[in-house]
């Protein structure tokens, strides 16, 4: 194709940066505009940039919302709705698709309105009325705050005492010291089994052939434990429509297309021999997921998203194999300590031991006179993704491009895959959810 103009939108935090320099090198045009002044230096010296997204707007023959929070209220879908009436390609939601992230219980019901099954769940506006229904109906249960302060990813909390003492506990510890900012949150039933999300790209009226199956690790360290995190690595593979396709997001297709939805939807889901449990959606792209996903695409990123957009029925080819990224972080990720940053991180370095820079992906990062260097203030510099025929030669070349990186004081997960060699890859194929991989 020949090249387009791409606009991409962070209306809040600087997300996109990797998707904008992705398409820049490969000979698009491309403008960046930065909402959250304390990330406006990222991406400087990989992607040019815009002080006024709007002003770009009839120069962009498509534009991209990273993600659903303009500042802190939702509100991308409504602005993305406006510019497709006008007539532009735009890769965004809509207020509707909006709310499946930002309210819990509505997303609930749509997936029930739709035939999905689904893990009992309550919403609450109030503390106390919470603790009541935990005591009086004891069991193991998540606490997944809803609006604004759900961004604040640590909140999240998986209860593990059968009676739901733990979850009274932290629900007591939430009143107190979060009260004034949580409006709300859901306890949904616990469930054990296999965690395993189904994403789909949407072009406004169906999704594309190719099915991305990935796993997501959001605890800080190894083993899983430690603070919950927005993501700390995640592996994945692509497939044709199957089973947990089709028993999930296949069966929102149509209200998708009748919301004229377009790009990236996830849905995270339990999986076990009893059946599949959504737990939450993604109606965005995911973090660090797309910088992932680029690194399987076998079709030209700019192609596709362009096609997407125009709701030109768009063919992706993707890698056949297993795919791995992980985070490198640095301190004091995932907390706010403005002084530990100063201290530790900020402007930090990032050397690189050899000049390949294959599986290398942006996220706060600048570059200052050629040199690679931590930017914004919430200490996420680069994904480092690797793929193979297993996961195991997946997980091997990413460890090894991230041994390839030097910056003081990094840290990242090094188990990430483990858990689809360890057993969840094979329960997913003997429950029969999967079938043959294509």
């Amino acid at each position: 194709m020949d090249p387009a103009r791409f606009l991409f939108v962070s209306a809040d935090a600087a997300l996109i940066t990797d998707l904008a320099w992705q398409i820049h090198r490969e000979g698009h045009e491309v403008k960046y505009y930065i909402e959250a002044e304390a990330d406006r230096e990222i991406g400087d010296g990989f992607v040019p940039k815009t002080d006024e997204w709007r002003a770009e707007v009839e120069w962009a023959d498509v534009i991209v919302f990273d993600d659903i929070w303009v500042g802190s209220d939702v509100g991308t879908g409504e602005l993305a709705q406006e510019l497709r009436a006008d007539g532009h390609a735009v890769i965004g939601g809509t207020p509707n698709t909006d709310r499946l992230e930002e309210d819990r219980g509505y997303a609930m019901d749509i997936l029930e309105a739709h035939g999905v099954n689904t893990v009992e769940h309550h919403v609450f506006h109030d503390f106390d009325a919470g603790i009541q229904y935990v005591r009086e109906r004891p069991a193991p249960y998540v606490i997944k705050p809803l609006g604004e302060v759900q961004n604040v990813k640590r909140l999240l909390y998986v209860g593990s005492e059968d009676d739901g003492s733990d979850v009274v506990d932290v629900l007591r510890a939430y009143k107190q010291a979060w009260g004034h900012r949580m409006k709300g949150f859901q306890l949904q039933r616990k469930v054990e089994g296999v965690e395993v999300a189904v994403c789909g790209f949407f072009d406004g009226e169906r999704f594309v052939d190719r099915v991305n199956f990935n796993f997501e690790h959001k605890k800080l360290f190894p083993g899983n434990i430690g603070p919950s995190t927005g993501e700390m690595g995640t592996s994945m593979f692509w497939s044709e429509r199957n089973e947990l396709f089709e028993e999930t997001l296949g069966k929102l297709e149509g209200w998708l297309a009748g919301e004229g939805y377009v790009g990236s939807i996830d849905l995270n889901c339990i999986v076990n021999e009893s059946g599949i449990f959504p737990l939450e959606f993604t109606p965005r792209f995911g973090y660090p997921t797309i910088a992932l996903q680029e690194e399987s695409f076998e079709s030209p990123t700019g192609q596709f998203f362009a096609a997407l957009a125009r709701g030109d029925d768009p063919d992706l080819a993707t890698h056949r194999g297993f795919q791995v990224g992980v985070r490198v972080v640095l301190p004091p990720f995932p907390f706010d300590d403005q002084t530990t940053y100063d201290e530790s991180s900020r402007n930090a370095a990032i050397v690189f031991d050899t000049p390949d820079r294959r599986g290398i992906h942006l996220e706060d990062t600048k570059r200052v006179d050629e040199q690679w260097r931590a930017a914004g203030e919430s200490g996420m510099p680069l994904v480092v993704t690797g793929k193979g025929e297993t996961m195991q030669a997946a997980r091997e070349q990413c460890y090894g491009r991230v041994d390839d990186i030097v910056i003081p004081n990094c840290y990242y997960r090094d188990d990430i895959g483990e858990r689809w060699i360890d057993g969840d890859g094979d329960r997913l194929q003997a429950w029969g959810y999967l079938g043959p991989q294509n």
